[in-house]
């Protein structure tokens, strides 16, 4: 009675499962087959990280030495960390000034290459093509295009009257330094602005010429709206890659400060979050500590995202409804 029980949840839990034909679950476990690789990895390199790091995050870690629980002390010693929040300060400057400022560059850029003047592809080619640099390769050119002695943005304003800043020697400029580093790999977020614009329908901005409307209304009117789905795209996908921002602050410090000096500077005007996690998991081997630092990244990012997405349904327009 048990077994016949059982097997009437099963039916009733897996409807469809019963009614499969041969050729459908060959079919099914041919698809498994095909994805096991994926689902192994994500299993391996995935899944498991995350919990295992859940884990560490509550114990005291030093990588040669067995984990010890600790319970919340690395999370409490964190909120007590000046670095902790000097890295956090950092990171919501780039969050707050670097990304609108790569937004706009990269909707004007996108608005020039979408109009129709001769050369045109080969302008969209040449704006593509910085972002396709490596990142390591890109961040060494503009370590000597900022080089405040003998840099060639620092020569070009010597020629109009200005005296250059210390840009990468000067905590006060390393930061502008670095926004202008990415503003010269914005490749990307032109493309997908591009082919924003080239959907948006020819008869609404002929109906806006009609009615009298001229260039600067209707990209404000019928442009902006109808690419407004793309901003929020490139809005929080630019959100999540700054709030993990390492590679070029990474670069950076290693060819301005003497050996030994260690990450961020000058005096940890560079040091964002994730160069500071990767301080303290691997080169202080704090793995419990830097593990606590990915789940407040993980849920900061987490939260930023959920409120761009409640924000977006006043600011967003889909043609669609």
């Amino acid at each position: 009675m048990t077994v016949r029980t059982g097997e009437a949840i099963a039916a009733r839990a897996w409807p469809h499962s019963r009614g499969w034909s041969r050729r459908t679950r060959r079919q099914f476990i041919t698809g498994l087959l095909f994805i096991s690789l994926w689902i192994i990895g994500f299993f391996a390199f995935t899944l498991y990280p995350m919990v295992a790091s859940l884990y560490y995050s509550f114990t005291e870690y030093h990588i040669k030495r067995a984990p010890e629980w600790i319970g919340l002390i690395n999370y409490v010693n964190l909120f007590r960390d000046p670095l902790f929040w000097k890295s956090l300060s950092n990171t919501a400057y780039m969050v707050v000034i670097g990304v609108p400022l790569s937004l706009l560059v990269s909707f004007v850029c996108a608005l020039l290459l979408n109009i129709k003047i001769r050369g045109q592809s080969i302008y969209r080619v040449i704006y593509y093509l910085p972002s396709i640099v490596p990142t390591v390769a890109s961040t060494l050119l503009w370590l000597w295009i900022l080089n405040p002695n003998s840099g060639l943005l620092n020569m070009l304003l010597g020629e109009i009257g200005i005296r250059g800043p210390n840009w990468t020697r000067d905590p006060a400029w390393s930061k502008p330094a670095l926004i202008l580093l990415g503003l010269w790999g914005v490749g990307n977020t032109i493309v997908i602005y591009l082919s924003g614009l080239q959907d948006v329908p020819v008869s609404l901005m002929e109906a806006a010429e009609l009615d009298g409307a001229n260039w600067w209304q209707r990209l404000w009117a019928v442009t902006i709206p109808m690419v407004s789905p793309i901003t929020l795209f490139n809005l929080i996908i630019g959100v999540i890659a700054t709030f993990q921002y390492f590679a070029q602050a990474y670069v950076l410090s290693a060819g301005v400060s003497p050996v030994g000096s260690g990450l961020g500077a000058p005096l940890n005007s560079t040091l964002f979050y994730s160069v500071y996690l990767y301080q303290q998991g691997f080169v202080y081997l704090k793995m419990g500590y830097a593990s606590a630092q990915a789940w407040i990244l993980f849920i900061i990012i987490m939260i930023c995202t959920l409120l761009l997405l409640r924000s977006s349904e006043r600011w967003t327009y889909y043609e669609g409804g």
